[in-house]
């Protein structure tokens, strides 16, 4: 009979934010894979768990992910844990679930706490709909396409960033998406918890007389309608009503449909169209 895998959600900061659940599941299991081992043992020696240990991080995810199922498919449970709060969100566990879904080993997790969700509930934005970043790439030009991506994201964004990179990321963020409200979040759950409501303008201000510390949780407001609309009208303004009429009927849009569509996008309405491509002729 196969083991198990166990996604454990641990603290992020606050031990009392660890659920039974979890603490009973670490203390049956065979083997707990962690992300720093070290960092974990001060959380396992609180909670008097002795279950043994085993590095799993970003540099081995993949080799140690293979041997960790060989101990699965020999009966052994695992259980994952991060450094602090959800196993593999923004973290390298996604390859082992990947690998153990694979290989047909029952995956299951035991949720806890997320810095993301926390922080979002935080932010005072909208929480309905929201898009997670987690880090941004250090590759320049998967970096830039992602962030142009971004610039056209309506929904709440969260990313996830390291103090000595924060500022670089505030910069490429006001290049990218301009002046949005932003909520900074930082030792969240702890006795110091902070959280602040600013602007992405703002923040790089912020950090020009007061040194980042700690990780950061960035909420950032996704564009309004009312800006997405004005930035497609005045793009429209760019080209002819001809050229515009062109790319809808290039589409097989018949006339008046595309005049209509063209109206819209441009603000006018169908009748100055119509006038305007009387006047061309």
């Amino acid at each position: 009979m196969t083991g198990k895998l166990y996604l454990c959600a641990t603290p992020i900061g606050n031990l009392k934010d660890m659920t039974p659940r979890v603490v009973e599941t670490l203390q049956m299991v065979d083997l707990i894979a962690a992300e720093d081992t070290r960092n974990s043992i001060r959380l396992l020696n609180h909670f008097d768990i002795h279950t043994p240990m085993t590095s799993y991080h970003e540099y081995n995810k993949v080799e140690k992910a293979v041997t960790l199922i060989e101990q699965m498919n020999k009966g052994k449970n695992v259980a994952l844990i991060t450094d602090a709060g959800t196993p593999a969100i923004s973290d390298p566990g996604e390859v082992l679930v990947q690998k153990c879904r694979e290989a047909g080993i029952v995956v299951t997790s035991l949720p806890g706490a997320a810095a993301c969700i926390t922080a979002l509930t935080l932010s005072g934005f909208s929480t309905r709909r929201f898009c997670f970043e987690g880090f941004l790439p250090a590759d320049k030009k998967e970096k830039r396409a992602i962030l142009e991506d971004l610039q056209k994201e309506s929904r709440t964004i969260i990313l996830y960033e390291a103090p000595h990179h924060l500022v670089r990321t505030l910069e490429v963020l006001y290049e990218a998406l301009g002046e949005r409200r932003l909520t900074l979040c930082r030792e969240l759950t702890k006795k110091f918890e902070e959280v602040v409501s600013t602007t992405l303008y703002e923040a790089r201000a912020l950090f020009e007389t007061q040194e980042p510390r700690g990780e950061y949780v960035l909420v950032v407001e996704g564009k309004s309608l009312c800006d997405f609309q004005r930035e497609q009208e005045q793009s429209w303004q760019e080209i002819t009503i001809e050229a515009h009429m062109q790319q809808y009927e290039s589409q097989g849009m018949d006339h008046k449909e595309a005049m209509k569509r063209v109206a819209k996008d441009r603000g006018i309405s169908k009748r100055e169209v119509y006038q305007y491509l009387l006047q061309q002729k």
